[in-house]
């Protein structure tokens, strides 16, 4: 149902936390997480999970990214390989 919306965001932001999707998007946790199982199903996306800890708490979420997707290197100079 939000698997649309989730992929949009992904592709904009990189690889985030279930969390931080729900927030970004105003989704329910729930729902999100429902979204990244069925877009994993497809292999839209691959996702692992995560333990962060928030002042001294563990909370479980599920980090994920676009399946396949290389951001385009920053810009700048770039190292010169060394011989």
């Amino acid at each position: 149902m939000y698997n649309t919306l989730v992929l949009e965001y992904l592709k904009k932001h990189g690889q985030r936390c279930d969390r931080e999707i729900a927030k970004a998007t105003g989704i329910s946790l729930i729902q999100i997480r429902n979204s990244i199982l069925e877009l994993e199903l497809t292999k839209a996306i691959s996702s692992c999970s995560v333990t962060n800890f928030e002042d001294g708490v563990a909370i479980e979420g599920m980090l994920c990214r676009i399946s396949g997707y290389i951001p385009p290197a920053a810009p700048g100079r770039k190292a010169t390989p060394q011989h």
